[in-house]
């Protein structure tokens, strides 16, 4: 197989170098396309688990005021005080799962770093093929 190598034009060795590259360049564009769906997906857990926690927060507040304003009034404590008291803990848990999913969202990286990495070492091996 190394003679027939060795046989082959400098016109032929380019225009399977062209293929050749071509191809690379189009698995790369495919690598790049499914990290970027992995890692989108990764993100929209994220952000599900922080719309999660905001709904909590606003449906926790409006239901808990309500309800514990009325079971406080009952146990002699003022309104405005048992109202301000379960908002609070309400407002509180509805942050820590607002955090929570934030905080997901800001470790996650949505850029397709193996695909980077993988396009400059295909750049480094076609220059040193070149030179």
């Amino acid at each position: 197989m190394a003679d027939k190598l060795d046989n082959r034009s400098i016109g032929d060795l380019l225009a399977e170098l062209s293929r050749e590259t071509s191809q690379l360049v189009r698995k790369e564009v495919e690598l790049a396309s499914t990290e970027m769906t992995a890692k989108a997906k990764k993100a929209g857990g994220h952000v599900g688990v922080a719309a999660a926690g905001g709904a909590l927060a606003h449906a926790g507040l409006l239901v808990f005021l309500a309800a514990l304003v009325l079971g406080l009034s009952e146990l002699g404590v003022t309104p405005w005080l048992s109202a301000l008291i379960i908002s609070l803990l309400t407002i509180g848990i509805g942050y820590l799962l607002v955090n929570r999913g934030l905080t997901g969202l800001r470790t996650s990286s949505v850029a397709p770093t193996r695909t980077m990495e993988s396009l400059k070492e295909d750049a480094k091996w076609t220059t040193r093929q070149g030179a």
